[in-house]
């Protein structure tokens, strides 16, 4: 046996052994991204708002974010998403059927000052967010 042959297979136990000290080995393997994702792997979600809430932005800035508590449709679990831009929340109400949407931020997490949001609304009750900001639509009464 050549000398080539036996170091080989000693690398190979000792990358195996080692192998779940990588974070980013671990959470594929575990499947972490899909257990803890809200959104069950999907880009956006249905969901019901249950309330209208501020989130203090993190130090050093200061600020109340306008933000809304949904709860999904499909797996009935709840999370805090943005009203984004000026005046958005004006068009968002208690009982409205929103589409919220993941923020973007680092490795799913959240984006810049916010505490623990990590996504974001985009449509209410079948109309754009955007539209309605503009005025370029109206909203519809359910």
């Amino acid at each position: 046996m050549a000398s080539g042959e036996f170091a080989a297979g000693k690398l190979g136990s000792d990358r195996n052994k080692w192998k779940m000290k990588d974070p980013y080995f671990k959470r594929r393997k575990l499947h972490l991204r899909d257990k803890y994702n809200l959104l069950e792997g999907s880009p956006q979600a249905r969901g019901i708002v249950i309330e209208k809430r501020g989130v203090e932005a993190k130090q050093p800035n200061s600020g109340i974010r306008k933000c809304v508590r949904v709860q999904l449709i499909k797996n009935g679990k709840q999370l805090t998403a943005l009203a984004p831009y000026d005046g958005a929340i004006k068009f968002i109400d208690e009982h409205d059927e929103v589409m919220v949407e993941g923020i973007g931020g680092a490795k799913h997490g959240p984006k810049g000052d916010l505490w623990g949001v990590k996504y974001r609304v985009t449509h209410v009750n079948g109309q754009s967010l955007e539209m309605l900001r503009t005025g370029r639509k109206e909203k519809i009464k359910r």
